[in-house]
């Protein structure tokens, strides 16, 4: 008997972030069937200190998984896309397109456009999307989301519901 599939995440400054402003970061290690890396790019994005530390001290416990580019092709994409896009992000997309790894990440507008092209809008989830597959996960409650919701929104990062209830239902885990 073969057990779960496990997806790979490449993740995002922003995502990870989100989830250290409301001490979320072990849902990389608790959400089923998926497995969190973060690229040096997207290391070295986090500046804040304290943020840092929890980050190293993720990937030192296994937590969450390293990653790096390291082949010439790659080194060479990674440097076209970094004229149109942070070096996290282009770091994300260089090792998601190359391994066929999903996103997670919560930029809009020339990363969205750029990663729906190279990789599909099906392999790019966010921090919405992570909340919602923890709720069904029983990782915590609605609510328990909600009040990280309002904490997440005095950090600026704006929701366009006013309850995980609301699109819970609407929520389709298939294809990641």
């Amino acid at each position: 008997m073969t057990g779960p599939t496990i997806r790979i995440v490449v993740a995002d400054a922003n995502v990870l972030i989100n989830l250290m402003h409301v001490a979320r970061l072990s849902f990389c290690a608790d959400l089923p069937s998926l497995e969190f890396m973060v690229p040096d790019h997207v290391r070295a994005e986090i500046t804040v200190p304290e943020q840092r530390i929890e980050l190293d001290r993720a990937l030192d416990s296994g937590l969450l998984q390293h990653a790096s580019i390291t082949e010439p092709g790659d080194i060479s994409l990674f440097a076209d896309l970094t004229t149109r896009l942070g070096r996290g992000e282009a770091a994300c997309l260089v090792l998601a397109a190359k391994h066929g790894w999903s996103i997670a990440s919560d930029e809009k507008r020339r990363f969205r456009r750029e990663a729906v092209s190279r990789i599909g809008a099906d392999r790019i989830i966010g921090t919405v999307d992570l909340f919602l597959r923890a709720i069904r996960a029983g990782l915590l409650t609605i609510e328990e989301a909600d009040t990280d919701k309002k904490t997440l929104e005095e950090q600026s990062f704006k929701m366009a519901f006013s309850s995980f209830r609301e699109v819970l239902a609407n929520f389709e885990e298939d294809g990641l």
